[in-house]
């Protein structure tokens, strides 16, 4: 199969498993866990062929970690940027005192007034990662690299997350903790 293939493969699967799950009948559980056998069959109901083979190879594959398979192998989910309720069940902890966001131009007079909002997800998304930031910015336009003073927010009382795949997740960033990196 083909890396592109594949691509289509694991968009639709971010797709059902973090946005839409009704759009094939599928059914999450409260931490947001797939039946993958149920997955294959609401899925081919749909005209979209996928195997325990192909979703393993996806999941392994996926070179952002996306998702997860449960230990006995049975099920899958995606680690975070969810757009629907479902408890990840993460915990707090400290965060590096910088993490970085990668934005489009585009948004910044917004985010310099109002700071980076979760919006429709379950958070914002940090990384310690400067090509990581760039790449997920150049998605919106021309990239511009934030710098989120994520220690000094903490010991404000801000809450940190790191998911499963080390994407560092917070409910908000205020103007204030963020600069602009050249």
């Amino acid at each position: 199969m083909s890396n592109i293939n594949l691509k289509q493969y694991s968009k639709f699967l971010s797709y059902v498993l973090r946005h839409k799950p009704e759009e094939i009948d599928l059914k999450l559980d409260d931490n947001g866990w797939a039946d993958i056998e149920s997955l294959i069959e609401k899925a081919r109901n749909q005209g979209k062929h996928y195997s325990f083979e192909l979703i393993h190879k996806i999941v392994e594959d996926n070179d952002k970690q996306r998702f997860a398979i449960s230990e006995d192998g049975r099920k899958i989910r995606a680690n975070q940027g969810h757009s629907i309720k479902v408890e990840l069940d993460l915990r707090a902890i400290e965060p590096p005192t910088i993490l970085l966001h990668g934005t489009a131009q585009k948004n910044l007079s917004a985010i310099r007034e109002e700071g980076l909002s979760k919006k429709d997800r379950h958070h914002v998304h940090l990384t310690e990662n400067k090509q990581t930031a760039l790449a997920v910015g150049q998605r919106y336009g021309k990239v511009v690299l934030l710098q989120i003073d994520s220690g000094s927010m903490h010991k404000e009382g801000f809450s940190f997350y790191r998911s499963d795949n080390n994407v560092w997740l917070v409910d908000s960033v205020p103007a204030e903790y963020i600069s602009e990196i050249d």
